[in-house]
């Protein structure tokens, strides 16, 4: 399941499977999916992954968005996964998921563990270091913020 899961992230967060498993958090996220929606509804939505069409980027990102992030069930789960591997916290899923597909007791907002704030992609994706964690060395701070402009 490991792999099924790495290889849905990759695609969804456009960080590399390699990347994912850098950040030590790979199996805990899994872990803590599968502890709230469990592994039949994961599996759901992995196969599902599965069954977009390959092909051009558009084709790809298009059969993405239809199959999984515009289904009511799938949708919202895909997407706390991302935020899941962006800054390590579990969200509860909307009010209106679970009015239509029944409550689910874990469904709470937690952090997963104590590294995922560190770990989060969100500081990469920004080219940061998370504060209070992760220092970027002594004197770091003589020189302007490195964040590449667009």
């Amino acid at each position: 399941m490991i792999e099924r899961f790495l290889a849905f992230s990759a695609e969804v967060t456009a960080f590399t499977e390699f990347e994912l498993r850098g950040t030590g958090q790979a199996e805990a996220y899994l872990t803590a999916v599968e502890g709230v929606i469990g592994g039949v509804l994961l599996g759901e939505l992995l196969d599902a992954y599965e069954r977009v069409p390959r092909g051009s980027k558009d084709k790809r990102v298009s059969g993405l968005r239809r199959e999984i992030f515009g289904d009511e069930k799938l949708g919202p789960i895909a997407r706390n996964i991302i935020k899941l591997w962006y800054i390590g916290i579990w969200y509860e899923l909307p009010h209106a998921w679970t009015e239509a597909f029944g409550a689910i007791e874990k469904n709470v907002l937690f952090m997963v563990s104590a590294s995922a704030y560190t770990e989060g992609l969100l500081w990469v994706a920004i080219g940061a270091n998370p504060p209070g964690a992760k220092g970027p060395g002594y004197g770091s701070w003589v020189g302007p913020p490195q964040i590449e402009k667009a």
